[in-house]
This record gives structure tokens, C-alpha cells and sequence, in this order.
């Protein structure tokens, strides 16, 4: 039950993403510095849309004859392609957030990621792009495009719970932001 929760939570963020994102809003950014990190998947993400499209008008004829499992696909195939413009909206409009005067940055991915770094258990931000990610332990991988680009040394582990409730203490943590180079430096008096 627990985990049904959790799944209807997260459809629940990504259709209000949906929302916020045609209203041209964004997510708990209102005073703070946001960095976003969907510039380069929108094509990606487009291309997805379009052969989701695709195989509903396929479903369709296919199954004309067969009214009930036709009304069920469709309507399947339909939510399919809304939940996957709505993950892309997500990562539109909930993009990282520094917020110096609370002390923290706070690091998403879609509707799924979602970790607060007190900014005095940073030790060390700098501009790292990696393409390949191994897991391990008391790391934390938050790939965009199956990349990084900020690696983060903090001095305490910081806990993140996952998509599914699961929690893990991290030190190091990867993500990427659009612009990397501005977020690093913004870190620098931030963290004074």
C-alpha cells in the first residue's frame, strides 16, 4: 500500500508539472538561484513523445475491431504520452535551487530526485564531466543524458531517499546543470 502511495504521489508531481510548466512556472525557486538541467534531453524526450504517439495510432488500427481493448489502450497510450511530456516538464520546472539565505542546495531530477545539501557540509564543488557512472557506496549519481558534471565532496554524509522510499546516506554526489560553471562559482560565496 505503502508503495501505491509513492507511485500516485509521483503521478501527482508530474501532471501538476504540467501545469506549471504551461503556466511558465517553476517549483520552489521564487528568491532563490535555479539552475536548470533539461537543455539538452528536450529532443530526446521529443522523439519519445512521437514514438509513443505513434504506437497509439498503430494500437488503434489494430484493434478497431475489438472495441473494449480499444478504448482500454487508447486511453492507455494517451496517459503514456501525457506522463512522458509530463517528466519533461518536471525537469523544466523543478530545476536545482540554491538558496544561500537558507543555507542549502537543493539538487532534482524530474519529479523523482529530490536532495537538500546544507551548503556547510560541502567541502569541495567543482566542474567534472563524466559520462560513465559506477555504482557505489556514499555516491550518489544524479544523471542527466547518462551524464554529470558537478561533483560534489561533502564533509558528513547527507541521507537521500529514493523514488520508492528507500534511504541511503551519500558523501559524494554527481549531477549535471546546464550551466555548470556558473553553479560552481555561485557555490564559492555561498558557502562562505
Amino acid at each position: 500500500m505503502r508503495v501505491a502511495g509513492l507511485l500516485v504521489r509521483h503521478e501527482a508531481r508530474v501532471l501538476v508539472s504540467l501545469v506549471l510548466w504551461a503556466a511558465r512556472r517553476t517549483h520552489g525557486t521564487s528568491g532563490r538561484l535555479a539552475f536548470g538541467y533539461a537543455r539538452g534531453q528536450g529532443a530526446m524526450m521529443a522523439g519519445f513523445a512521437f514514438v509513443c504517439v505513434v504506437e497509439t495510432v498503430a494500437m488503434s488500427v489494430l484493434l478497431r475491431d475489438f472495441p473494449t481493448a480499444h478504448a482500454v489502450l487508447l486511453f492507455l497510450d494517451v496517459y503514456g504520452v501525457v506522463v512522458v511530456v509530463g517528466l519533461h516538464a518536471s525537469s523544466v520546472v523543478r530545476p536545482h535551487v540554491l538558496d544561500p539565505g537558507r543555507g542549502t542546495l537543493r539538487i532534482r531530477r524530474y519529479a523523482h530526485v529530490d536532495l537538500c545539501v546544507p551548503l556547510e557540509r560541502i567541502a569541495s564543488a567543482r566542474r567534472e564531466l563524466r559520462l560513465t557512472h559506477e555504482r557505489a557506496d556514499g555516491e550518489l549519481d544524479v544523471e542527466v543524458g547518462s551524464r554529470t558534471t558537478i561533483t560534489l565532496e561533502l564533509t558528513e554524509p547527507v541521507t537521500h531517499v529514493s523514488f520508492l522510499g528507500r534511504r541511503r546516506r551519500v558523501r559524494v554526489v554527481r549531477f549535471h546543470a546546464d550551466d555548470a560553471d556558473g553553479l560552481v562559482r555561485a557555490l564559492g560565496p555561498a558557502r562562505v
